[in-house]
């Protein structure tokens, strides 16, 4: 079967959108992808109507969003609010079908307690506590009132995303298994997703034309410490778990929220994740094989 969608991404050279496009460049159905990049006003002479669907992820990233200042929260929102809106309209008023926005778990908040559960059911309600969360939540209200019956809104709010040269927590932990022969064994529960798990999961959102909020996630939780001795085992290492430490972590998750990012536990219902087809094309241990396959040591 031979698809012959046109894709936008809108966002140049961001982990998951080269990793979209290559996807969808591999796929057996004939996928035609172009990027656009959105820094400053070049995109608005761009000519949208050849396209089926656009996926927008460009955005400014987490790792600042605890500042508060006034010129962080304009950033914030002009980027990850406004500008998505603005590009929305304009792929409307130019007939897409489609626009696929890339949004967060983080809609929900980032604060997870050390040894206490945040388990996210369909009931739960978004409530962000930093300006990438707002940011990325008013972007999707935004983009809900622009729903029509010519124009498909899908908005995916993805756990952490891992996989070869990711960023945030995934390559720190790499690190750390292939490092330390002792890591600390907490009983936590993580949703996270595999990016070639995603890749395909936004592949069949652009041929199914789907409209609605969705929450893709790997077929199992994880937890920090199994996720670290993979990690080792891939490179031929053995890290030993052990419960030591679990006092002295409880103390310094008062001090902090790194502790608790790491081994709290944040994840979403499994029924959320269900899908009318077949994303999980990556197990949980080959994921860790492919994501650790260069550079061994």
């Amino acid at each position: 079967m031979i698809s012959g969608k046109k894709v936008l991404i809108t966002g140049k050279n961001s982990y998951i959108g080269v990793s979209v496009k290559r996807w969808l460049q591999s796929s057996k159905q004939h996928y035609v992808v172009d990027e656009v990049c959105v820094k400053g006003n070049g995109w608005r002479n761009r000519n949208f109507s050849n396209y089926d669907a656009i996926f927008h992820v460009a955005g400014i990233a987490h790792s600042d969003a605890s500042e508060s200042t006034e010129k962080t929260k304009e950033l914030y929102y002009k980027i990850n609010s406004e500008l998505a809106i603005e590009i929305a309209k304009k792929a409307k008023a130019e007939g897409v079908r489609q626009f696929v926005f890339m949004s967060s778990m983080i809609v929900y908040g980032n604060s997870v307690h050390f040894e206490m559960m945040k388990r996210i059911t369909k009931d739960t309600m978004p409530s962000p506590d930093n300006l990438y969360g707002d940011s990325k939540l008013q972007a999707e209200n935004g983009l809900i009132a622009l729903r029509s019956n010519n124009f498909r809104v899908a908005i995916i709010r993805s756990p952490m995303v891992y996989g070869k040269d990711s960023k945030g927590n995934y390559p720190r932990l790499a690190k750390i298994a292939k490092r330390l022969p002792l890591f600390p064994d907490v009983a936590n529960e993580r949703s996270v997703i595999y990016i070639d798990n995603l890749c395909e999961f936004i592949r069949l959102l652009i041929e199914n034309g789907d409209d609605g909020v969705f929450f893709p996630q790997n077929e199992e939780y994880i937890k920090t410490s199994d996720l670290v001795t993979e990690i080792a085992a891939v490179h031929g290492k053995k890290v030993h778990l052990t419960r030591a430490f679990t006092q002295c972590l409880r103390v310094l998750a008062k001090r902090g929220g790194l502790v608790s990012k790491v081994f709290g536990s944040l994840s979403y219902d499994m029924a959320l994740s269900e899908y009318q087809d077949d994303y999980r094309v990556r197990s949980f241990k080959e994921s860790i094989e492919l994501a650790e396959e260069v550079g061994k040591n």
